[in-house]
């Protein structure tokens, strides 16, 4: 396994890397129809989860320095309300911005150090138990990309898809 620079980051590039894993297997088979169903017209689509999924990427990539701009932010920053009137982007487009973004972000991860993770970064959430640096934000980051993986495996089940696979494709290095 890669070592990162920050001994902090030692248990982030682990689930970083599990998640790549996990959400393309979360979105294997999926068609585009199913991925946007919505239950009752309560939940979000798989659309949207993996949108959001993608702009979290997006977000680590800002804050460790890399001018990469998610194409459909206005979409899904800050986890934007679902909206139907949106045209929202087929699954592969979101994929491929997944692999575009997912790489450069892991090299990131990898090269920051721990003065860099120690920067303020205020998010605005004001819990006197959460120091407000970048950090914690990739921390949160990572804890967002669990529950969208959650939501998205939830849905697979509810549209009839098998349940995902937790095999590891050894040829995707981030």
């Amino acid at each position: 396994m890669d070592k990162p620079k920050s001994t902090k980051l030692e248990v982030i590039i682990p689930a970083y890397r599990m998640h790549t894993q996990t959400f393309l297997s979360v979105l294997s088979g999926i068609s585009e129809v199913d991925a946007k169903k919505r239950i009752d017209g309560r939940t979000n689509h798989i659309i949207w989860m993996a949108g959001n999924f993608v702009n979290v990427r997006y977000g680590i990539a800002n804050i460790l320095g890399l001018e990469e701009t998610d194409p459909y932010n206005d979409l899904f920053y800050m986890g934007k309300t679902l909206d139907e009137q949106f045209q929202y982007p087929a699954l592969a487009d979101l994929i491929a911005s997944f692999h575009k973004i997912s790489p450069k972000v892991y090299r990131s991860l990898l090269a920051v150090n721990d003065e860099q993770l120690s920067e303020l970064f205020p998010i605005g959430m004001n819990i006197p138990f959460v120091t407000e640096d970048k950090l914690n934000f990739i921390g949160m980051c990572i804890g967002r990309q669990d529950y969208l993986g959650g939501q998205m495996a939830l849905m697979r089940r509810i549209l009839n898809y098998s349940s995902m696979s937790y095999g590891v494709d050894d040829k995707i290095t981030y």
